[in-house]
């Protein structure tokens, strides 16, 4: 038997008519339109969490890799020295964008009124204009002249903590400082603020200062050494075959490791709730689908007396089993597809709708401080739409099997003499 003749014109009509709600069936109609809503929203749901868990991803990646580097050389003991020349050979690695020689240290920073803690890091005017998350986010005064001035730049959290901004004065605390016969006295300086940026994560934003290398090294008395050289490499994703080309390139038994190190709990967590969001969220078209076996369930036992009668009319028990399928699958299909126009809207749009709902509900969704980013970030990949759109097709279908096999059982001449 032809695909043609299990399903045709006739079979979708019956199909139609059941579908239709009609006063007695209405209960019937009501599950129909719960496992109709229950597939819809699941599909949706699944769409828009799985856009904004990989825009998640994305963003922090990006955030976090922008401003911190790929891969980091340290000295195992002695301190880094010779930072020009190594950073001048990994540079001309194949696939190394950038080596970046840094000094970093922990201060408090405070003006008048106001205290908060910070991260200073050193670095030079030309390799800070090549950290495109910050050179590309500068939003008042600029990084020209940056080198041999006693200037830095912030970020606009920290100036906004600070109650500073360009052309106003802080003053930096470090716990190291000068030795004295009574110990180690905290060293203290104040500093223009030659620039604000945004990098669009709250963390960095609210805690990083960039200062000129070489006004980091006096600062934290390391007068010709770094603390370490950041390399930025064309895909970090491919760090395991840079990795050999850039410890050949330092010649000497450094330290070197990598993003997927310093990150890996964090990444790894995020992949964790990706997966685990995915299998709990897919329960609910689960549950749609379980909603259409027992609607169809009861649609069969409803219609045993008109399923008798078409019998005894000569349609075949393929016929039977043709009307349920499409019965069932119209459910499952329709609901699959208005899911995944709702899901695409959602999900292209899920920033302007968090302000909408923020702005109405007078509360602050999805807080920057919380979540690190100061946006809601969405990406909507078609592989995994694909994969949830043919998920939710197939339970559909198969939920349909089992009640229509029911129909096309069910013996005329007993549900005749039921009646």
């Amino acid at each position: 038997m032809s695909i043609k003749s299990l399903f045709g014109s006739y079979e979708w009509g019956v199909a139609w008519r059941y579908l239709r709600a009609r006063r007695r069936d209405g209960f019937i109609s009501v599950i129909a339109g719960f496992s109709f809503t229950g597939i819809m929203l699941g599909v949706a749901t699944l769409i828009v969490v799985m856009a904004v868990m990989n825009g998640f991803r994305q963003e922090l990646m990006g955030k976090i890799l922008g401003v911190n580097g790929h891969a980091f050389i340290q000295p195992y003991a002695e301190s880094l020295k010779d930072y020009e020349a190594i950073s001048e050979r990994v540079s001309k690695v194949k696939g190394v964008k950038l080596a970046a020689p840094i000094v970093e240290g922990q201060v408090l920073a405070a003006s008048q009124g106001a205290t908060s803690g910070a991260l200073v890091r050193g670095v030079r005017e030309a390799d800070l204009k090549r950290f495109t998350s910050v050179s590309k986010n500068i939003l008042d005064g600029t990084l020209d002249a940056f080198d041999g001035s006693e200037k830095i730049a912030i970020g606009r959290r920290l100036a906004g903590y600070l109650g500073v901004g360009v052309g106003d004065k802080i003053k930096l605390l470090s716990p190291k400082g000068p030795s004295t016969p009574f110990g180690s006295a905290p060293r203290q300086k104040s500093y223009e603020v030659a620039a604000l940026f945004e990098v669009g994560m709250s963390e960095f934003d609210a805690s990083f200062v960039f200062m000129p290398l070489a006004e980091a090294q006096l600062y934290f008395d390391s007068e010709g050494q770094v603390a370490l050289i950041e390399v930025f490499v064309d895909n970090p994703d491919r760090m395991d075959d840079y990795a050999p080309l850039i410890r050949e390139a330092v010649g000497k038994p450094h330290g070197l490791t990598d993003w997927r190190f310093r990150n890996r709990t964090f990444f790894g967590a995020l992949e964790v709730e990706r997966n685990v969001m995915f299998l709990i969220l897919t329960m609910i078209v689960l549950v749609a689908a379980l909603n259409i076996i027992s609607g169809l369930t009861m649609l069969v036992k409803d219609k045993a007396r008109g399923i008798a009668i078409l019998r005894t009319m000569g349609a075949t028990r393929g016929s039977i089993l043709s009307i349920f399928i499409i019965t069932g699958a119209a459910i499952g299909v329709g609901g699959t597809f208005v899911g995944f126009l709702l899901g695409l809207v959602i999900a292209w749009n899920v920033e302007s709708l968090r302000q909408v709902v923020s702005y109405f509900s007078g509360a602050q969704i999805f807080p920057p401080e919380l979540y690190f980013l100061s946006r809601l970030p969405s990406d909507v990949r078609a592989s995994e739409v694909i994969a949830i759109v043919v998920m939710a097709l197939v339970l559909s279908l198969l939920a349909t099997l089992y009640p229509a096999w029911r129909a096309a059982k069910l013996d005329p001449v007993e549900a005749l003499r039921a009646e």
